[in-house]
């Protein structure tokens, strides 16, 4: 690789890091190979996708579990995709109506290339609440939130008791590589883990110094120490920590921390079904639909994995319709700025539609692979091979705006 100086704006790390720009190259491909020899796409991806087991041959990471397979075929059934494609083919008339897909696979961090190092510290209050001491960052991606489900699970203290520190401070806070490559739930999750069950140790210890009774015979659930068994009351979490800060006899500060250092990968993957009308004369492209199907693992959040999904979804269309950095002969930029630089906004957002295949995989702190990224990588694909599909137009390059679709249009003899 080279690199090269130009005068124009830097490229930096954006939502996919450069996933989305290989994934449409290839995406395009498949849908023109399977017209050529006059395939189904979806049957020519299902074919030749990767199955469980399947060994990277570069870095060696073995496929655990891989969900693509299921991903297609839950989208498949949910769009009636043999029906519309029937439907639609043969069309004549200025609109038509086209259904596209594309699929993706995306490891969950950078191990091998680097390692991951993720820690996390957690501090018994004289309350019996948690304080958890992340360093990883809270983006707007709802990592907190899932760190504090996590420290819930493992130490059986209820997630209104745990308390977060959302602000990171390298003088305070313990050290992570950072928020990059949808590593946040799977790297940094493993040490919140691995931290609970330190702390969940030791509060049990000092219950079995406070009641005299062995430790492994006691658990901690809703906030209270009770019997392993008869799952019956011995102790309240705040009484265990007044005593804990303030006994005559044994005054204990309860923390934990640990270090991930993450030397495991997995593949998220994962389809995206477009459905679009296109009207050739005015060159316009309108996606009525879009179905994301993901296998990211089981899921920590529903309700923020869907959220982060849409969010993808709409990034995603934007890249494909109207998202472009121009420049005028001198290498000036012509729309940097929110008003000529066209993101889409809600009332170009299409009926947005989420579907997830759970499955577990063994190297997930909790079973859980990739999402943050993901969501954005098969959006523009889709919408392209869907206008393929509606026109026999085949256009290589993004954002398809109407200028673009008009010159192919012309070019192809449909205007």
């Amino acid at each position: 690789a080279w690199t090269v100086y130009t005068n124009i704006t830097t490229g930096g790390a954006m939502r996919g890091y450069g996933i989305p720009q290989a994934a449409f190259a290839a995406e395009c491909m498949a849908d023109d190979l399977a017209a050529a020899i006059h395939m189904d796409p979806l049957e020519f991806r299902l074919k030749n996708c990767m199955r469980p087991g399947y060994v990277d041959p570069h870095t060696k990471v073995k496929c655990n579990t891989y969900g693509l397979q299921e991903c297609i075929q839950k989208g498949r059934e949910y769009i009636h995709w043999d029906e519309k494609r029937k439907e639609y083919e043969n069309q004549t008339g200025p609109v038509r109506k086209g259904v596209g897909m594309a699929i993706f696979c995306y490891k969950t961090g950078v191990y091998p290339i680097s390692l991951e190092t993720a820690s996390c510290r957690m501090i018994l209050n004289q309350d019996g609440s948690i304080q958890l001491q992340m360093g990883a960052t809270e983006i707007g991606q709802g990592a907190d939130t899932v760190f504090v489900q996590m420290a819930a699970e493992v130490t059986g203290i209820t997630e209104d008791r745990v308390h977060i520190i959302s602000t990171q401070d390298t003088d305070i806070t313990p050290f992570d590589t950072g928020a990059y490559a949808s590593r946040q739930t799977y790297v940094s999750g493993k040490a919140v883990k691995m931290t609970g069950e330190i702390l969940k140790e030791k509060i049990l210890d000092y219950a079995s110094y406070m009641l005299d009774r062995a430790a492994d015979t006691m658990d901690i659930e809703n906030n209270q120490v009770v019997d392993k068994t008869g799952r019956e009351v011995l102790l309240s979490m705040e009484e265990l920590a007044t005593t804990a800060f303030y006994s005559l006899d044994k005054s204990v500060h309860i923390t934990a921390e640990a270090t991930s250092h993450c030397k495991d990968n997995t593949f998220a993957t994962g389809a995206c079904f477009a459905e679009v009308e296109v009207d050739i004369p005015l060159g316009q492209i309108k996606v009525t639909k879009i179905t994301n199907v993901h296998d990211s693992g089981m899921l920590i959040n529903p309700k923020l994995a869907e959220a982060q999904v849409h969010g993808g979804m709409s990034m995603g269309l934007g890249y494909g319709l109207s998202e472009q950095l121009l420049f005028d002969k001198s290498g000036r930029p012509l729309n940097d700025n929110l008003l000529d630089y066209k993101l889409p906004t809600a009332m170009d957002t299409p009926d947005l539609h989420v579907e997830f295949v759970e499955l577990e995989d063994p190297t997930g702190p909790f079973g859980n692979k990739a999402l943050g990224e993901p969501p954005a990588i098969p959006v523009a694909p889709a919408i392209r091979n869907a206008v393929l599909h509606a026109t026999g137009v085949a256009v290589d390059s993004l954002p398809l705006d109407p200028q673009k679709m008009v010159e192919h249009f012309k070019a192809a003899g449909l205007i």
